[in-house]
C-alpha cells in the first residue's frame, strides 16, 4: 500500500471512496453524464458500454434513460473503483468489467453495443487503440459519445471567460505554491498544444471507422467550493511535483483563502458524438 502521504492512483480505496463521495454530493459529474447519455440515442437500446466507468456515475445516468430490460456494461481499469460502484449501485443490470479502455474488444462481441459513453476520461487512454476497439464492439448505426476537457481539445466555452471574476482556485494554488515553496510550474501547466484537439479526434475515428456526427463545446458551472471539493480527491490534487498530500492540502486551503466559496466556476468540455455508419448493400 502507497504511503499515507502519497497522492494515490485511482486503483486505491481512499481516492475511490473519495471520489464517489464527490459525484453523490456535487452535481458535476452527474449532469455531465445526463448529458451524455441523452445524445446516445438509448431509447431503443439493449446494452450500452460505459467507458472508464469508474464508480458508476455515468452508468447511474444511463440507467435512467435505457428500456427496463436494457443491459450497461460498465469498463475501467480500477478495481478499487468498481469495487465502490458495485456497492453504491446495486443494480443487477450491471455488469462490471475490470479492464484497460484498449482491450474492451477483448469482453465484448463484435456488433454487440448500441452505444458506448465515456465520460471524463478519454484523454487519459490511448484514443487511437480505443476507437479501433469502440468500433469493433459497436453495431452498425451505433453511436460513441464522450467528452473532453476544454484544456485537453484547446476550446473555451464563452462563459468561462464571462464569468470569471478572478484568477482561477488553480492558478491561486500555483501562485501560493510559488511564493511558499518557490514552486516553478511543470511544462505541462505552464501552457501548449492541446493534447487532443478535434481535429486529431476526427482523424483518428475516421481511422476506426466511425464519423463524427455532432460536436458542441459546453459550459459546465459550479463554485469555488465544489472546485476546492473536486481539488481535494488526492488523485486530482495540486500542485504536481515534489509535495505531500498534506501539504497540497494546506495550499488548497490557503488559495481558497483568496476565494469566495459561491464564486461562479465554469469547466469548458468538446462534447463528441461519433457513429459506426449502417452496413452497405
Amino acid at each position: 500500500m502507497a504511503p499515507q502521504d502519497a497522492v494515490l492512483g485511482w486503483d486505491e480505496d481512499s481516492n475511490a471512496e473519495a471520489y464517489n463521495a464527490f459525484t453523490r454530493e456535487h452535481p458535476m459529474y452527474d449532469a455531465t453524464s445526463r448529458d451524455l447519455a441523452r445524445r446516445s440515442h438509448l431509447t431503443d437500446a439493449s446494452l450500452v458500454v460505459d467507458l472508464c466507468g469508474g464508480a458508476g456515475a455515468t452508468a447511474r445516468a444511463i440507467l435512467g434513460v435505457i428500456p427496463a430490460q436494457a443491459r450497461v456494461v460498465s469498463v475501467d481499469n480500477a478495481a478499487a473503483m468498481q469495487h465502490v460502484g458495485r456497492r453504491a449501485l446495486a443494480d443487477a443490470r450491471v455488469t462490471w468489467i475490470t479492464s484497460p479502455a484498449e482491450r474492451l474488444a477483448d469482453h465484448l462481441p463484435a456488433s454487440s453495443a448500441d452505444a458506448v459513453v465515456c465520460n471524463s476520461a478519454i484523454w487519459k487512454t490511448d484514443t487511437a487503440t480505443v476507437f479501433s476497439a469502440v468500433a469493433h464492439v459497436l453495431r452498425p448505426g451505433g453511436y460513441f459519445v464522450f467528452n473532453i476537457g476544454g484544456g485537453f481539445a484547446g476550446v473555451r466555452h464563452p462563459d468561462e471567460l464571462t464569468t470569471r471574476t478572478g484568477p482561477s482556485l488553480n492558478a491561486l494554488i500555483r501562485q501560493v505554491a510559488a511564493d511558499t515553496h518557490g514552486y516553478i510550474p511543470l511544462s505541462r501547466d505552464a501552457g501548449g498544444p492541446p493534447k487532443l484537439p478535434l481535429e486529431t479526434v476526427t482523424g483518428q475515428l475516421a481511422a476506426a471507422g466511425m464519423i463524427v456526427v455532432d460536436t458542441e463545446v459546453t459550459a459546465q458551472h459550479g463554485t469555488a467550493a465544489e472546485k476546492k471539493a473536486w481539488l481535494s480527491i488526492p488523485v486530482f490534487a495540486r500542485p504536481e511535483g515534489n509535495f505531500t498530500h498534506a501539504q497540497r492540502m494546506q495550499i488548497l486551503d490557503a488559495a481558497y483563502a483568496m476565494t469566495t466559496p459561491d464564486a461562479p466556476t465554469v469547466t469548458s468540455w468538446l462534447v463528441v458524438v461519433a457513429q459506426l455508419p449502417q452496413a452497405t448493400t
